[in-house]
């Protein structure tokens, strides 16, 4: 069950300054929700971030979701009262063309975010690739996502 599809700010650190602070596009998944599943989870929630295409900040102030990951997990947690223990963290990258023709391809790409928890905060992360069948599970979330 979809329980967000939007726009996530996340603020930045440094008081005013507000260092680090940006938007992504996120989609935020509570499997435990769906009726159908036979098997409790231990993660059921899944949360699927990534940047947004053509964002319009002025440049200064355009920051990637893998540059702050850790403020971005953090947010999402606190915002939607998640236990980070039951969380799966995917930072989805969507296929892109380019070239003169549009002949090259970088294929899509959806990567797990692990981080280690200091009380509520979010640090240290490490990122390796989604395989199936969570990446099967995560994909077809995606797609059924407009």
């Amino acid at each position: 069950m979809k329980i967000f599809d939007d726009v996530l700010n996340w603020d930045g650190y440094g008081g005013k300054f507000n260092l680090a602070a940006g938007r992504c596009r996120l989609r935020l998944f509570d499997l435990s929700r769906d009726e159908t599943a036979g098997v409790p989870l231990l993660k059921p929630i899944i949360a699927v971030v990534s940047d947004l295409p053509g964002d319009r900040e002025p440049a200064l102030k355009r920051v990637s979701v893998r540059a702050c990951i850790s403020h971005v997990a953090t947010t999402i947690v606190h915002r939607f009262k998640i236990d980070h223990n039951r969380m799966v963290l995917v930072e989805y990258y969507p296929r892109e063309t380019y070239g003169r023709e549009s002949e090259k391809v970088i294929p899509e790409k959806y990567d797990v975010v692990d981080l280690k928890w200091h009380g509520d905060k979010a640090l240290f992360p490490g990122w390796r690739p989604l395989k199936p069948p969570l990446l099967d599970i995560v994909r077809s979330l995606v797609a059924g996502s407009p």
